[in-house]
């Protein structure tokens, strides 16, 4: 009996210690954390970036940003800014969505988002909220200076120019020319050339 008791103190005695050291349970083949689980980092830190990029998700949202289009901007100051690099995706029926960068180098700065809007939908808003924001892309198109680059086919180029010219744009530019980095201004550019109401 006593020499029982003692297998048992020596057992959780043993345990106990496995636990202080590992800090997991030493019968238990739980990870400490599901989002750990494979990751060689400590707990509570980030993996490396190397543990990162082998954990590739496919269907993440960062995929997919494959149409390549190029045009310039009016700016918020008058200027004409760009051209604009546009790497975007369709995310609904109604929008597709669109990075911007001022070059196709591999660590350019985000500097934009555009969204396409389907002028169904983005025709619905006031007039003024409209003409404060909001391109016609048709329009874009129809000045010559939106090109869409990385597609040889022609019939493929006027689909994508087609679909295009069904939709608005609305520009949210987040890194200002000249700034070291983004520091919380936003301006809302437009197509060149775009026609703002007047006043009678």
């Amino acid at each position: 009996m006593e020499r029982s008791i003692g297998r048992k103190r020596i057992f959780w005695l043993f345990t106990l210690f496995l636990i202080v050291v590992t800090g997991t349970p030493a019968l238990s083949e739980t990870p400490r954390c599901t989002f750990c689980a494979g990751v060689s980092s400590d707990e509570g830190s980030m993996p490396s970036t190397e543990t990162a990029a082998s954990m590739k998700n496919p269907m993440g949202p960062a995929q997919g940003y494959d149409l390549h289009v190029q045009a310039p901007h009016l700016m918020a100051n008058g200027e004409i800014g760009g051209p604009f690099h546009h790497f975007c995706k369709g995310i609904s029926g109604t929008v597709f969505q669109c990075l911007l960068f001022e070059t196709t180098d591999a660590n350019a700065p985000l500097v934009a988002v555009e969204y396409f809007v389907a002028k169904t939908a983005s025709r619905k808003l006031p007039l003024i909220q409209w003409h404060r924001y909001f391109h016609d892309h048709q329009e874009e198109i129809d000045t010559g200076r939106l090109f869409i680059l990385d597609v040889d086919d022609e019939n493929k180029k006027k689909e994508i120019a087609e679909a295009a010219g069904k939709t608005d744009g609305v520009i949210y530019h987040l890194w200002q020319k000249g700034q070291e980095f983004p520091d919380g201004t936003v301006t809302f550019p437009q197509s060149i050339g775009v026609q703002f109401p007047q006043p009678n």
